[in-house]
């Protein structure tokens, strides 16, 4: 069984498996492709979805339109296909894609499946026909848009799953990216629960919050009546016997300026630990205080049991952009290890008021590089060096948590930030061993070059993000000289955390260098190491392995991702194995046993498959199923 997106409720991504080990990778097989080609005006190349499995099928979403497919996850078989024709209102979604995949409940004989579709509606289908539920909203059917509590215009979806426990769906929301939002004014990100069985609206959950409310203070000059966001666009977490839900929640409008919000935004950037049947928040913690580097908690909190200094706690790590690892007793909400309020640089952005501190956790150390220095640039040849030094010398360098600035005419083009917008790490995540304790990340080293334009043309916020002109940059190559990273490698890395010791046991590079580095004219001749892809890689673990894929190559920067799928050992991350799969990783991959059937008496009566999304521009997305024959 693989129920819950991430595996069980918690999302730790492990699976106590052994029969495909380090010994075996390399001779695993392409059990069955299932394509995504015919499903929908347009090609899908990047199929986020991972599929949960129930008594031996495959469901999840696929396609532009977020179909919704029951697949045999024997053969791969189509069992059946829901899809809500949304008109309009669904071409108008800000998160028009494939979506993360489903949710599934079961009460007595009735089995569930839940979607949120891109025009944001709420979905109720029998999981055995996909039909939708008579009994739930009206058709299977509740439109989201209703009950929000501010007037929605279209610009609010979801590109994740629900979550569901206690007869209750918990969701969350998506809005357009925030980098140049054409007005200050935006929807609200609430998160909601809604019964189960009829969709009637429970509770709602205002991450915004509203008069009379806790940290409604923290929103001044009634910014909080009119900014939006706030959402929980990534995956919610559960812990089932405590009944709590854990929610990562991004930034407020915009993602680089906050001048028309000043105040520490409550509960933007937070994770907040609600009660499941009523909505009531039991804890909070603001990773980042008034935000404007758009570094929102982008991946599941993960929750497991560990044991720190003799003492049991059962803890939720939050992995983040900013290369934290956040742990927390989810019970209580107290911190595993100090968390400090250190001292960080005021902005001279007009109109700005950045928050004087931000919280620096004490352990576990950053599982990726933070702000950015001189000595962080290239240096591959001296030459390449001198670029790199001329091309940062148009940005304002710094460390973590460095201010926004604005382009100027001919001067300074913003800030060099590391980790980027994109992270760090992003929504595919982390996984832990669960009877270890340790944490495996997959992260990225690729800074994003951040500054702030005035232009009323385009929005009614005094500052928007910007394009700056620097002589020499090549986007697509990294941001540095002759189209190579600015930022010295390894991009792309993997990095094993012992949650019982905060402490970091080892770190490798995820991937082989980038075809386009090692065939660079200005490096022939060189010895260039190992360097990794900053792209979004998805991992698991059993019990014997770690599993990681490079990324979908979809991440912006040139030379990312890659098709290679490999098995790494826990304690070491030396590669055991590796296979090359039809196209990069889109989705985080999964894992499971199915029984074997007329399996004669030298084969195993059951057999482990590992069923990962593929695709790449040029190649439409599939499914993978592989396994040993």
């Amino acid at each position: 069984m693989w129920p819950y997106y991430g595996g069980e409720a918690g999302h730790s991504k492990y699976a106590p498996l052994s029969q495909i080990n380090g010994d075996n990778f390399e001779d695993l097989e392409i059990a069955w492709r299932w394509k995504t080609d015919n499903l929908g005006p347009r090609l899908d190349f990047n199929l986020r979805a991972t599929p949960i499995m129930i008594d031996g099928v495959l469901y999840l979403t696929a396609g532009a339109r977020r179909n919704v497919v029951a697949i045999d996850a024997a053969t791969g078989e189509t069992l059946w296909m829901y899809r809500l024709d949304e008109g309009d209102r669904g071409r108008r979604a800000p998160r028009a894609n494939s979506g993360r995949g489903v949710a599934y409940w079961r009460e007595g004989d009735a089995e569930r499946i839940f979607v949120i579709s891109p025009g944001y509606h709420l979905v109720s289908l029998d999981a055995k026909t996909g039909w939708p539920d008579p009994d739930f909203g009206t058709d299977g059917v509740v439109d989201l848009f209703q009950g929000l509590g501010r007037a929605v215009e279209g610009g609010i979806g979801s590109s994740s799953p629900p979550i569901v426990s206690r007869g209750v769906v918990v969701v969350g929301a998506a809005l357009l990216a925030g980098g140049a939002p054409p007005t200050k004014e935006n929807a609200p990100g609430h998160v909601r629960g809604f019964d189960a069985r009829t969709g009637e609206q429970k509770w709602i959950f205002h991450t915004i919050p509203q008069p009379g409310e806790f940290g409604h203070e923290t929103w001044e000059n009634e910014s909080w009546s009119y900014t939006g966001n706030a959402a929980v666009w990534s995956i919610l977490s559960l812990d089932e016997e405590l009944g709590y839900v854990y929610l990562p929640v991004e930034a407020p409008t915009g993602d680089y300026y906050g001048g028309h919000r000043h105040g520490d935004n409550l509960f933007s950037q937070s994770i907040v630990c609600l009660d499941v049947t009523t909505g009531e928040r039991v804890w909070h913690f603001q990773t980042i205080h008034h935000g404007v580097w758009d570094y929102d908690p982008p991946t599941a909190p993960i929750l497991v049991d560990i044991q720190v200094d003799g003492r049991d706690i059962q803890a939720v790590a939050l992995l983040t952009k900013q290369a934290f690892t956040y742990v927390f007793d989810r019970v209580t909400g107290e911190p595993v290890w100090p968390i400090e309020e250190r001292a960080v640089p005021p902005s001279n952005v007009p109109g700005e008021r950045l928050a004087p501190t931000q919280p620096f956790p004490t352990k576990p150390p950053p599982f990726d590089r933070q702000g950015t220095s001189i000595d962080d640039l290239i240096d591959f040849t001296p030459e390449l060096r001198a670029e790199a030094i001329e091309i940062a010398s148009n940005y304002r360098l710094g460390p973590l948590f460095t201010p926004i600035e604005l382009i100027e005419e001919g001067g300074i083009q913003g800030t060099l930030v590391l980790p980027g917008s994109l992270g760090g790490a992003n929504w595919p995540g982390g996984a832990v061993d669960a009877e270890t304790g340790i944490l495996y990340v997959a992260s990225a080293t690729a800074p994003s070059p951040l500054g702030l334009v005035s232009d009323s043309e385009r929005s009614n916020m005094r500052y928007i993000r910007g394009r700056g002109r620097v002589p020499g940059l090549r986007r697509r190559g990294g941001g540095g000289p002759q189209g190579l990273p600015l930022i010295k490698p390894p991009w792309g890395r993997i990095t094993a955390i012992d949650l019982n010791q905060g402490t970091i046991l080892w770190q490798v590079p995820n991937g082989e260098t980038p075809d386009y580095v090692k065939e660079h004219e200005a490096l022939q001749g060189l010895d260039i190491p190992k360097t990794g892809h900053p792209d979004r890689g998805g991992i698991i673990v059993t019990k014997t392995i770690l599993i990681a894929g490079e990324g979908s190559g979809l991440f912006g920067v040139f030379g990312a991702g890659g098709n290679k799928l490999r098995a790494h050992d826990k304690r070491t991350g030396k590669i055991l194995g590796e296979i090359e799969l039809p196209a990069n990783q889109s989705g985080v991959p999964m894992t499971f046993m199915l029984p074997v059937d007329d399996a004669s008496d030298d084969e195993p009566a059951e057999r482990q498959y590992i069923v990962v999304a593929v695709g790449a521009r040029g190649h439409p997305a599939e499914l993978i199923a592989l396994t040993l024959r």
